[in-house]
């Protein structure tokens, strides 16, 4: 008769191995223990295909270690009681760990927006029924399922590229699940692997520089392409015919730019290609311009002689390299690329003159032009301009004036003026305080390394005369005589308002005299608004002034009354 958990009675005693379900890892030991209830027992033994040693015995129980368990089986216990046999089973499970887990490996770049997959392979790994296989993105748990079949177990997934997949690792996960049994959980991880995503657009990129290139000389050159991600990491290449230029990368944002300078030096005239390469991603764009490589020489301008002589002959030449249209002071050369001269004879008027010669060229349909200049030096003597310098000048005395004389000259020469006999100088070109004594003749000279030149001015300086002394005088007596008047009326006309004094009428025609108070005066009052003062009426409107007959002693005095 069975019992559960594989134990047979004997005699109503029950024998069991214990434990009931072994789990351990392959070519481990474990410890079985036959046991049983019976007080008789006799013959307790362990039957079992594994390698068995003794551990113990006692009343009703034996204990053996089983060694190098490497495979899934049944152990059986038997032995006897009171002569009837007694049995029982127990199930030996053994895990193995996966030998290799492993993530394929990821596109060295995959687009953005794209589908790209996952592939794990599991090698080994047992009880398969508790082994899952996880695929991870960072932390994150992208597929989970039971490990199938097979060696070696695959599992798949398919995921669509993003941008914030770039440089997100991926890793496959095994899960041996024992926590049923008792034992725990095994996880076991492969390499991660990191992915890099990218976007390139479909338009090329914008190369910038001009089309003309001239031998010798250096040009900018810009390409820019937008949109690219991720930006920093994009490979950006300038080529100028068979040579590398070596750019100066730029991004931000998605925007990549890069900028360089392009020499061209000596290659013959023609055709020349400028490249823009952009590389991300074993993907690349790319732009290209067609230039054209021309030489410009020119216009040289020279000068047979730099410092001329006054009245030399000069001569003015000006050239340039082939194909080249010149033009001098309005002078063309006879042919493009034939120098053009001018000759003169130099004077004063040509000190400081500039000579422009215009250049021409034609470059694929384009003008293009130049021009250079240069300036001729005329030596000559000392001069002083006579329409800035007056030989007669009348002045008057105690003004300000300036004498405006002016000398030229190359080199430049020192201008004095100075009075005749006395030799005292004048200032000139400054302002200064007219004196008597400033009349006289001057000799005016300029004096400089090449001569000296000499002009007569005369300075007739005027003094104040009598005639001038009696008309000032004469208005000043007329403006005394008016303010006398005018503040005799103000004084009668206070006079009326505070009733203090009381002046009596004068003989007709007869001037007034000064009044002299008899009393200190007293500050008025405040004056209240009032109508518009009317004169005293007495008082008429005065006659042109006469002369005055003579006064009598007793005619022309004035009586003043204390109130």
């Amino acid at each position: 008769m069975g019992l559960p958990g594989g134990g047979t009675l004997g005699q109503g005693f029950m024998l069991q191995a214990q434990p009931q379900e072994l789990v351990l890892a392959a070519g481990g030991s474990v410890l079985v223990n036959c046991t049983t209830n019976c007080p008789n027992a006799s013959h307790i033994t362990l039957e079992t295909s594994f390698s068995k040693r003794q551990a113990g015995q006692g009343p009703g129980w034996t204990a053996f270690w089983l060694d190098k368990v490497t495979s899934n089986n049944l152990i059986f216990c038997s032995g006897f009681c009171n002569g009837s046999q007694m049995t029982s089973t127990s199930r030996v499970t053994v895990y193995r760990l996966p030998q290799r887990v492993e993530l394929a490996p990821l596109p060295a770049w995959q687009p953005v927006g794209e589908d790209f997959t996952l592939s794990c392979r599991v090698q080994g790994g047992e009880p398969r029924a508790r082994l899952s296989v996880v695929l991870l993105r960072g932390q994150e748990e992208l597929r989970r399922q039971p490990a199938p079949l097979g060696e070696p177990a695959e599992v798949m997934a398919t995921v669509q590229a993003g941008r914030e997949d770039h440089g997100a690792n991926f890793t496959c996960v095994t899960e041996l699940d024992l926590q049923p049994q008792g034992v725990g959980m095994f996880r076991n991880a492969s390499e991660p692997r990191q992915l890099r995503t990218f976007v390139l657009p479909e338009t090329p990129p914008t190369l910038q520089a001009s089309r003309l290139w001239e031998a010798g000389t250096s040009v900018p050159v810009v390409c820019t392409l937008p949109g690219v991600f991720p930006a920093e990491e994009a490979q950006i290449h300038l080529q100028l015919g068979d040579r590398a230029l070596s750019p100066h990368v730029t991004t931000e944002g998605d925007v990549l730019s890069a900028q360089a300078t392009g020499t061209v030096r000596s290659v013959p005239e023609g055709a020349l290609q400028l490249a823009c390469i952009v590389t991300l991603g074993g993907q690349s764009r790319q732009a290209r311009l067609e230039l054209t490589v021309f030489s410009f020489l020119g216009p040289v301008l020279n000068l047979s002689e730099s410092n001329a002589t006054e009245g030399s002959v000069v001569t003015v030449t000006c050239s340039a390299g082939a194909r080249v249209h010149l033009l001098l002071e309005g002078v063309p050369a006879e042919a493009p690329g034939q120098p053009v001269h001018l000759e003169l004879n130099a004077t004063d008027r040509d000190d400081g003159r500039d000579f422009w010669c215009h250049a021409s060229l034609e470059v694929d349909g384009v003008l293009l032009y130049r021009n250079s200049s240069v300036r001729l030096r005329v030596l000559y003597g000392p001069r002083i301009d006579r329409a800035t310098c007056p030989q007669h000048l009348v002045w008057k005395e105690r003004t300000m004036h300036v004498l405006p004389c002016q000398a030229r000259g190359n080199p430049v020469p020192q201008l004095q003026c100075l009075q005749e006999h006395s030799r005292r100088q004048v200032p000139v070109g400054t302002p200064f305080l007219v004196r008597l004594n400033h009349s006289g003749t001057y000799q005016c000279q300029a004096v400089s390394p090449r001569g000296m030149h000499t002009l007569v001015v005369v300075m007739d300086v005027q003094g104040l005369n009598s005639a001038n002394i009696i008309i000032i005088m004469s208005v000043l007596v007329t403006l005394g005589l008016l303010t006398i008047l005018a503040a005799s009326l103000c004084v009668f006309g206070v006079q009326k308002r505070s009733g203090r004094y009381e002046v009596q009428r004068p003989w007709p025609r007869q001037p007034w005299l000064p009044l002299q108070p008899q009393e200190p005066l007293q500050p008025p009052e405040p004056l209240q608004p009032q109508e518009p003062l009317q004169p005293p009426e007495p008082l008429q409107p005065p006659e042109p002034l006469q002369p005055p007959e003579p006064l009598q002693p007793e005619e022309a005095s004035a009586e003043v009354q204390a109130p």
